[in-house]
């Protein structure tokens, strides 16, 4: 049985261990005024990390699809694809759709303990 305690402690948890992986460091929650600090603070990066028991079968579909589309072309046609999902929502502008990735491939691709990247990248 999971106390509130121990639920506490495992979303500190992940919330450390994600900024860790990103370079950046956990603000506590005394220290965030609600809606304007993120989890995480980063120089470049607007973290909040949340964590579920399971992640909705929808976006992991659209993942493990977009994941076989980039191993098929690294098969066929020796390249190196980004897989990511794109969560649209109906009625809802373009622009508001989510980019999902796994943290994986984002430290894989822009690497591991992000730092500020140069301006030519950025822009």
């Amino acid at each position: 049985m999971t106390t509130p305690a121990s639920r506490r402690r495992a979303w500190k948890r992940d919330e450390s261990e994600i900024a860790r992986l990103l370079g950046g460091e956990r603000v506590p929650v005394t220290g965030r005024q609600r809606g304007y600090q993120p989890d995480v603070s980063h120089p470049w990066l607007s973290v909040e990390v949340k964590s579920f028991a399971a992640l909705p079968q929808r976006v992991a579909d659209a993942m493990d699809q977009a994941e076989k589309a980039a191993a098929w072309a690294k098969r066929r046609e020796q390249r190196d694809k980004l897989p990511i999902a794109v969560i649209h929502g109906k009625r809802t502008h373009r622009g508001k759709s989510l980019v999902v990735m796994r943290l994986d491939d984002f430290l894989d691709w822009f690497g591991g303990q992000v730092g500020v990247p140069d301006v030519e990248e950025a822009g």
